[in-house]
């Protein structure tokens, strides 16, 4: 589980489907076994006031976006509208919590020496498609909601992209607005086209 503090009000919380086994709570029981996922959220809040000072009395707003090969990123947010409604008691927790599930697969690589390897490996296994970004110093390879019926072994992907990368708890949303494009498409297909095959070829 990773912590990280976007400002006075707001944190990220980054957990992987690992972190949910750890806690006894499986991908299926965030969308069906409500009171497990509020004790969840209610440890993660616990620890994120230990490790960020980030205390949640009254209402909080929880965002839950459900990554298919990363886990989850949790946004939980100070919610100031009904602050009338709460006592003082500093134990209580009123949550609203919103799911939502993204189909992309977003992996950051450091090096873009990696990123041709990766490329290399990918294209081997027959996928071609992807987009490539660079932002804050890193690469970011793309899988989004179009390209998955092009892809035909969904697991081995992921297996592969983890040799290189790590999973980004970055929305692609924010990428797509921030991050440079430096491949729009078949970002697979043009890195093995311009880094390997010429290459091999001189």
């Amino acid at each position: 589980m990773r912590l990280e503090r976007l400002n006075s009000d707001k944190i990220k919380i980054f957990l992987t489907f690992d972190d949910l086994k750890e806690r006894g709570i499986s991908k299926e029981d965030m969308w069906h076994d409500l009171p497990k996922v509020h004790q969840l959220f209610r440890d993660m809040i616990m620890e994120a006031d230990d490790e960020l000072g980030f205390q949640a009395e009254g209402p909080i707003e929880v965002e839950v976006f459900s990554l298919p090969a990363q886990g989850m990123v949790v946004i939980v947010s100070k919610s100031f509208n009904n602050d009338d409604l709460f006592d003082d008691d500093d134990d209580y927790i009123e949550m609203q919590v919103t799911l939502d599930e993204c189909d992309d697969i977003l992996y950051k690589i450091d090096d873009f020496e990696d990123v041709i390897a990766l490329a290399h490996k990918l294209h081997d296994l027959g996928i071609s498609v992807g987009k490539l970004y660079y932002f804050d110093n890193k690469y970011y390879l793309h899988f989004d909601e179009e390209t998955d019926e092009l892809i035909n072994d969904f697991d081995l992907l992921v297996a592969v992209l983890a040799e290189y990368g790590n999973p980004s708890t970055m929305t692609s949303h924010r990428l797509i607005e921030y991050g440079k494009v430096i491949m729009n498409h078949h970002a697979v297909q043009q890195l093995y086209h311009y880094f390997v095959e010429k290459e091999t070829s001189h």
